[in-house]
């Protein structure tokens, strides 16, 4: 019998040329990627290696057609010369065979027809055994459970015969093909498994174009399939194609709007069932019966049930089941299960919500949770009166109580879930409004307080698909974050493009893509309101960075973060066009841990002085630089053009030959430079003539120099001290951790610190060990009214207990002081006291680092009573 739910039977199919074979996944072991095949072929090529193929697969995915098509087709000439004979059996069918059996006895019980060819006993090898429906056997394949036979003769039980066939004692030397849901007994056999996938789109494409004969509907509907259901897992399953196209099929004949959501889809599938009901006074309590029935199935996880639970739900006296329920077997012993598990759960929401179930939403919901995957979908669409419209006719308007609880329920979920951070709760919120498809309910329920921000990587299409649509309602996004997506495939990005428009920050970073996806994100750039991309950690191909950049020549982004992304020379070619468009508004730009070497920072450095470049910092650290570039780039810094502002070379071979340029670069007049990071560039003491040179210059505008982890040494810093004196010199941030330094400069840099020219605001002498005594003279110049310090750094310099007195002091005495690292260095327990005093004291400081020092852990308790302070 043909249902809408459950599908043509499997010899109607092949024998109407309506054949589309399914697919199967198969990992090549070298490169670990996925391949397809049909599912056909690879049984077959499978059974001369290995004498069990399992295949498995959700219901409707194919298994049973696929192997009546082998049936069918005899296993093609190769197959038939290699088995003489080939037995096929339903578990269902096995489990109604009660009495005792011979092997003889039980092989007349297969659905395949024998030839006078004798039973070839003698030669198992000759004998092929089908097996389908595992999942629904009534007992356990465990031989420690079974008494396992060998002799072909012996009349056993049917279990004791099954048990003793699969594992081989009973004919040994047979092959056997074995096709299950999921199902405990797979994990007694052992084979080779192959995973039936169903359709994918090329398959799906045939379907639809087998069942629509124009050619012009097959391929509306296919679309329409495609972007509104085809991103449901489900999709793949012949079964839900099926039942796609013949609901589809009703209403292009009826004239009516096809659906958008599932459960739309499903209100129209119910209402076309209610009409083959010939008692349409019963439908109220066919309803009712089928929903608690679903109901029964789900909490006690029951797929397959007998007579007496349809009894026990009064099913049997109202209406033919065939529709819902498929029957295995003719007996009382038959064997029920449902047709689609996705209208079991719709049949009972929609018993709930007219409140034939017994009990508030609120408990069904809880009750089910762990149960079903769509009651809550399902409940949310048909809460809308528009999409429960066509079922009022038979089944009257929806109980208000319990479509107002539901909402109530989910308003609650949403102001719990979504100021979290877990992304598939967020998901789940997602679905329920989509479902819903009412805009002024998810701007009344997505608040300002939703962290929509978080990361959305890795997650399934379905899932973009239902994000994209609650953000376009809302109309714009802070950020859209898909980190660490393993693969942001075409038809994702085209799904999150709308998303991606009215987003202002896109995050992609530890991203790997598809050319297409990458095409998509660049677009959206170009098209949408974003002001920041940060794509680190990705490596993008020569075509995707092409497409990419692109998309960044005309749009908004001002940001742009591509560190540690394999960037090489070549790369910055492409860069270039970007930094040089007139529409570009790229301000920042983040390359560090890229190779892009000497030659693509010249080529950067060309763009840099053009008239249209905007970049305003710079973050080149770890390019493998040398000083062979600093000529170009001091070139650039002095063309006129230049707007930059901040350049980070740090961690690179720089050395004392590359200030040189920088340093003529510093004190030409155009150059707008404030901020230059030079940590561990290798540079000396020979140096700091030229950077002294720089500092003094009237037309340097450095606000921060960066020039730690160099070996400066004590001359070299005595050299820079000295021109940091100068009058109208304006650096206000100084770091100089592990510079080799000694007392005497921190003699000096008090000094500085307090004739208040320049006004340092942020100071950083980090790991020089000078002790107590050297960091003395730092304590007593904040001291000073004329110091204007707000930040000090100096962890690991050797301080003890014997410095806390004078530091205390000092920030007692400073209006300015904010901020103090004192980490890594050897106070103990004695000067707890003192510091939580004086942190709690102070108004103006903000916080204290004090970790890794010789503290005991029953410090802690005190330092929790001063949030100040980092501990």
């Amino acid at each position: 019998m043909v249902t809408i739910l459950g599908g043509e039977l499997p010899y109607n199919v092949i024998n109407n040329n309506k054949y589309v074979p399914v697919v199967t996944r198969k990992t090549k072991e070298r490169d670990a990627t996925d391949v397809t095949m049909s599912l056909e072929d690879a049984i077959q090529n499978a059974l001369p290696e290995a004498k069990t193929v399992l295949v498995i697969g959700p219901t409707g995915s194919g298994k049973t057609t696929t192997l009546e098509k082998l049936i069918a087709n005899s296993f093609k000439d190769q197959q038939r010369q290699r088995f003489s004979h080939i037995f096929s059996f339903r578990f269902g069918d096995i489990n109604l065979l009660e009495a005792p059996i011979s092997s003889k006895a039980f092989l007349e019980h297969s659905r395949i027809p024998q030839s006078i060819k004798p039973i070839p006993f003698t030669n198992p090898a000759d004998v092929l055994f089908i097996f389908d429906d595992l999942d629904k056997y009534s007992h356990s394949l465990d031989p420690s459970l079974s008494s396992l036979c060998s002799d072909q003769d012996q009349t056993i039980t049917v279990s004791s015969l099954i048990a003793s066939l699969l594992h081989g004692s009973l004919l040994p030397g047979a092959s056997f093909i074995v096709a299950s849901q999921t199902s405990p007994n797979l994990k007694f056999l052992s084979g080779v498994q192959l995973e039936a996938l169903g359709f994918l789109k090329p398959q799906r494409d045939a379907f639809f174009h087998h069942f629509f004969t124009d050619p012009v509907t097959a391929k509306n509907a296919l679309l329409h399939f495609e972007t509104t259901l085809g991103f449901y897992d489900f999709s793949k399953s012949p079964r839900f194609c099926y039942t796609v196209c013949s609901a589809y099929n009703f209403l292009i004949n009826s004239g009516t709007e096809l659906p958008i959501t599932l459960t739309q889809l499903f209100v129209h599938i119910l209402v076309y069932l209610m009409e083959k009901v010939a008692q349409k006074d019963k439908i109220m309590n066919i309803v009712r019966a089928l929903g608690n029935l679903a109901s029964h199935c789900a909490l006690n996880s029951q797929s397959n049930f007998q007579r007496d639970t349809l009894d026990e739900f009064e099913l049997l006296s109202e209406f033919p089941l065939s529709d819902f329920l498929c029957v295995d077997g003719e007996s009382d012993k038959a064997v029920y299960s449902w047709r689609s598990s996705l209208m079991q759960e719709f049949i009972l929401a929609v018993s709930v919500l007219l409140g034939l179930t017994l009990g508030s939403v609120e408990e069904i919901l809880e009750k089910h949770k762990k149960h079903t995957r769509f009651l809550d979908v399902f409940m949310s669409g048909l809460c809308e009166q528009v999409h429960w419209r066509p079922l009022e006719g038979r089944l009257g308007p929806c109980n208000t109580n319990k479509t107002s609880a539901f909402k109530i329920w989910l308003k609650t979920l949403c102001e719990k879930t979504l100021p979290g951070i877990n992304k598939e709760d967020h998901c789940r919120c997602f679905h329920l409004l989509y479902q819903m498809q009412n805009e002024k309910v998810v701007k009344e329920l997505v608040t300002p307080s939703a962290r929509l921000g978080l990361s959305y990587g890795d997650l399934k299409l379905l899932d973009y698909v239902v994000l994209n649509y609650v953000v376009r309602q809302l109309g714009e996004m802070e950020q859209i974050n898909l980190y660490h997506s393993r693969l942001l495939t075409e038809e994702m990005a085209e799904i999150l493009a709308p998303t991606m428009a009215v987003s202002r920050k896109f995050i992609l970073s530890q991203c790997s893509f598809e050319d297409g996806a990458v095409a998509h994100v660049a677009s959206a750039l170009s098209k949408g309101i974003a002001r920041s991309l940060n794509i680190s950690h990705s490596c993008l191909n020569e075509k995707q960075l092409k497409s990419l950049c692109s998309g960044l020549k005309n749009c908004k982004v001002e940001s742009l973060q591509f560190n540690n992304s394999k960037l090489t020379e070549t790369s910055c070619e492409e860069f270039v066009p970007v930094l040089t468009s007139a529409t570009s508004q790229l301000s920042v730009l983040n390359l560090c841990a890229n190779e892009i070497g000497d030659q693509g920072l010249k080529k950067l450095c060309e763009a840099l002085g053009n008239q249209h470049n905007k970049v305003q910092e710079l973050d080149l650290q770890h390019c493998d630089l040398t000083a062979a570039s600093m000529e170009d780039l001091s070139t650039a810094l002095s063309s006129g053009h230049s707007k930059l502002i901040k350049i980070t070379l740090s961690n690179n071979e720089i050395e004392d030959t590359g200030v040189k340029p920088l340093s003529k670069g510093l004190q030409h007049p155009f150059c707008k430079l404030e901020s230059l990071r030079l940590y561990a560039c290798g540079l000396t003491e020979a140096c700091c003539p030229l950077l002294a040179e720089a500092l003094m210059s009237k037309h340097c505008s450095l606000r921060e120099i960066d020039l730690s982890v160099n070996e400066l040494g004590h001359e070299g810093a005595m050299v820079l001290c000295k021109a940091l004196k100068r009058p109208g010199c304006p650096i206000e941030k100084l770091s100089l951790a592990r510079c080799e330094l000694t007392e005497g400069v921190f003699v000096e840099l008090a000094s500085v610190l307090k004739s208040g020219s320049p006004p340092l605001k942020s100071l950083s002498v980090a790991c020089n060990h000078v002790g107590d005594q050297g960091v003395q003279h730092l304590w007593e110049a904040i001291r000073q009214p004329s110091c204007e310090l707000e930040k000090l750094d100096v962890e690991m310099t050797g301080l003890t207990d014997a410095c806390v007195n004078d530091m205390c002091a000092a920030i007692k005495a400073s209006k300015t002081m904010r901020k103090l690292k004192i980490h890594n260095n050897m106070l103990t327990d004695v000067s707890v006291p003192a510091l939580i005093r004086v942190m709690q004291e102070s108004t103006n400081m903000e916080k204290m680092n004090v970790q890794y020092n010789d503290f005991g852990e029953e410090m802690f308790e005190l330092f929790e009573t001063c949030p100040k302070i980092r501990y």
